[in-house]
This record gives structure tokens, sequence and C-alpha cells, in this order.
């Protein structure tokens, strides 16, 4: 079929399974259920985050199809006329289009005509996607994740990490501290572009998927703390430093005020990402159910050498979407102050690696906080942990610019500390191949595949 005739648009689910919903397989070496004798780390208020319960798990008014290859196009037209359906966007690279309905219809019911048609490959909601994090307690100058000295992780008095339980940062950065060619794309809710730690890191000319316009704003804030866990400013005398402060950020807003978006909206950012050379996308988001839309746009992002990485999900169940499409992307869980599983993570087979989660210190929008307090605070789940393996992807392509896709992929993957081997030693359903190790990840090696001659 000629996809200037008939434009296709696809629709992002990036969630985990819906209630009653198992994908979950048993394999051996692996387990499919948190430890017994987990303990659940505690919920703290002081939420700065904005969210929101989902009230529909997709748009009400919309369905994302993908015609066969070859069908007819003048009776692929004749078929939508016929039924009151009108194309909203196209991606022709995925040979996907966002169809709008006809009011008085459901989205069920349209499903079921367009499954009766011959010509229809697949066809599946738009899915409303979320943010995956869970706000905690603020203004605390320690970052854990980065040095562990057996600090404080919040307030004086509260909890105090593991010494040595961190990624390893202060080794890294020896070696690279990422280098300004090298862009990570974050896929969010946008970024305070006052903020006085990220001024220096964010590109022009983002875009904004919800309004269709190209104001980049964080009238949320999780973006803005994602932002600053991969690239916030390194020895600027100003609140933190990022993974890889040297790196740059592509702004691209596809989540709204309150923490939600569709799957079509983040689908058209992959797409907008890659049309702007980025090498690395981050998604700390999830979704709604599965996406035949949304893993051909992952699987494009890789095919095309970009390192996507996904968060989990924080839902302590089966492994949300994107990340479940590991083929293609990274699918990262969390880890605490104590080197832990963070029980809050979803877990399963596709889990690829963990990170820090848990009382992540980072930056907060200054419109969040009074005049006089500094715009940081604590943030806890699988977000934070996906936004620091973005950051060491970035590292890698700043160091080793001849790797692909797949070798950065495998070297994260490779150079993990199994942190919880005690109990689960090997790949495990929790923490994947373990926690990462940016130290490791960075010191010069070759990756060796099972069987190969070394």
């Amino acid at each position: 079929m000629n996809n200037r005739l008939i434009p296709f648009i696809l629709i992002l689910v990036l969630s985990g399974v819906c209630p009653g919903q198992t994908r979950q397989e048993n394999r051996p070496g692996r387990i499919t259920h948190p430890p017994a004798d987990a303990v659940f780390p505690e919920r703290l208020s002081a939420p700065v985050i904005k969210q929101n319960r989902l009230d529909r798990s997709w748009a009400e008014n919309r369905l994302i199809v993908k015609f066969r290859s070859g069908a007819d196009a003048v009776r692929i037209g004749c078929f939508l006329s016929q039924n009151g359906v009108s194309i909203s966007r196209s991606i022709p690279r995925l040979g996907v289009t966002e169809l709008i309905l006809p009011e008085g219809t459901t989205v069920p019911e349209m499903m079921g005509v367009f499954n009766r048609c011959p010509d229809v490959e697949f066809v599946e909601p738009d899915y409303r996607t979320f943010i995956c994090a869970q706000p905690n307690d603020t203004f605390f100058p320690y970052q854990y994740a980065l040095s562990n000295t057996g600090q404080w992780v919040g307030p004086p008095g509260s909890v105090r990490g593991t010494i040595g339980a961190d990624m390893g940062a202060l080794d890294a950065w020896d070696e690279t501290r990422g280098d300004p060619s090298v862009v990570v794309a974050v896929i969010d809710s946008g970024i305070d572009l006052t903020h006085p730690d990220l001024q220096d890191g964010i590109l022009d000319g983002g875009w904004n998927f919800i309004d269709d316009n190209a104001d980049v704003t964080d009238d949320n804030g999780h973006g803005t703390f994602i932002t600053g866990v991969i690239a916030a400013g390194w020895n600027n005398g100003v609140g933190i430093s990022g993974v890889a402060p040297g790196c740059r950020i592509l702004p691209i807003k596809g989540i709204d005020a309150v923490g939600l978006g569709y799957a079509s909206a983040m689908i058209h950012a992959i797409i907008w990402a890659m049309d702007q050379d980025v090498d690395i996308i981050n998604l700390s988001v999830g979704a709604e159910g599965p996406s035949r839309a949304l893993e051909s746009a992952l699987k494009y992002a890789y095919d095309h050498d970009v390192v996507v990485v996904a968060s989990t999900g924080n839902r302590r169940g089966p492994v949300s979407y994107p990340a479940a499409y590991t083929d293609y992307c990274l699918a990262v869980s969390g880890t605490n102050f104590r080197d832990e599983f963070l029980t809050m993570s979803n877990y399963g087979p596709e889990v690829d690696v963990a990170a820090p989660g848990e009382r992540v210190f980072g930056c907060l929008p200054t419109w969040s906080v009074p005049e006089d307090a500094f715009p940081y605070g604590f943030l806890t789940g699988t977000s934070i942990a996906a936004a620091h393996v973005s950051g060491l992807a970035a590292l890698l392509r700043s160091l080793k610019p001849w790797l692909t896709a797949a070798d950065v992929m495998k070297v994260i993957r490779f150079t993990a500390d199994d942190v919880n081997r005690a109990v689960f030693p090997g790949r495990d359903d929790l923490i994947g191949y373990g926690r990462v190790h940016m130290g490791k990840a960075l010191i010069p090696h070759r990756v060796i595949e099972k069987g190969e001659n070394k």
C-alpha cells in the first residue's frame, strides 16, 4: 500500500500488564516472585511530583492501526469513510496510523469492526502512559547512588546507607564525565529550563507532543528530576551532579501536568527523537498494556543504533511496557541505599539490570519550592533507576563512540554487580544481571560471546 496515500500512525503503550493479565514465565535459574522475607520500603510523604490515578486506561476516541502491506488504498479509504473514522496522524516509517473514532462509538466496539477487516494487520487502543516515581522527603545534599559512604539517606536520624552500595561514579569520572556531542533524549514531562543546575546542559529545539508545540516547560516535575539524575552540572558550585554531566539533554514532552500521557504521543516522540540524531532515549514511563506499534518504535530505534533505557514500573508485578520489549531496550528495576531490591519494582525475566531508585536526591522544579528554598529533594521509583542507566550509557558512548547500541547494552549488563548473589546467584528476575557499576563499565575490556575463543 502506498504510504503517501494512506498515512499510518502508531500509538505507544508503555506500561505493565493490566490487572488479571499474566506474562511471566518460569525459567531455570530465575525467580518469579520476590523473596518471602522482603521488607517493603516505607512510603514517605511530602509529594513534589504531581500525580493522578488513571480514570481510563486508554483514549476513548482513538485507535492505532496498521494495515497490511499491499492493501488497496482506495478500499481502505472507503472502509474508513463508511465507519465514520478519520485519520489524525501517521508515522509512515512504521506503517502505523492514529485514527479518530466517530462520536457515540466505543474503543472495544470499533476494535471489533477493524479486527473483522481483512486489510488490518493489527489494531489497538491508545493506552494511557504514566510516570514511574514515588515522591519522598526533600533537602538533603547527599547522593548515595553515586558514592555511598554510609551517610544519612534523608534527614539525619532516618536511615543510613551501606558503604560501597553505589554505582562507583568517582572511578568512572576518572575516565570521562561525558562528551557534549552525546545527546540523551528525555521523553517525559518536560524540563524546568530555569533550574540553575540544568541550564548549561539543555539543548534548544525540543518538542511538546502533548500540546504539539515547542514549549517543553515542565508542569509536573518528574522530567526535571530525571534530567538532573542524568546530566546535572558537575563541579559548578550548585546543587548536585548528574551521572553524565558533560553530555547534553534534548527535552521532549510526552507527559502532562498530572503525570499522564498516551502511547501515541510517546511513539511520535521516539521517532522524532531519532530524527534529531540522539544517542540515548530515556523512557522513565509505563503504560496500560502491550502495543505492537510501540514495539515497532523501539525496534526502529535499536536498528538505528540508539540505546533505549526503560523503567520496569512500580506496581510489584510483571515488567511494564515498554521495558518488557527487552530485545530492543534495557529494562531497569531498582535497588536501595543498602543494595537491596527496591520492592516496589516490577520484576520478571525481562529485567536486564538494576540501579539505585530509592530516596535518590535530585533536582526539583524551581516553582515547586518556596522562593527561599533550594530546588532539590528526594524521589523514589524505577524512573530514577532508569535515568542512572541512561547516564551510564551516555558515558560509554562518550568514551567509546565506536560501540554499537547492542555493545553498550551488553557492557552495562555484563559489568553489573550481582549484589543479591548470596540468595540468588547469577541473573535473576529481580535485578537481572545486577546493580550497574559505572567504574567497571568504563574500564578497557572486550565483550566475549559465550563459546567465542578468547
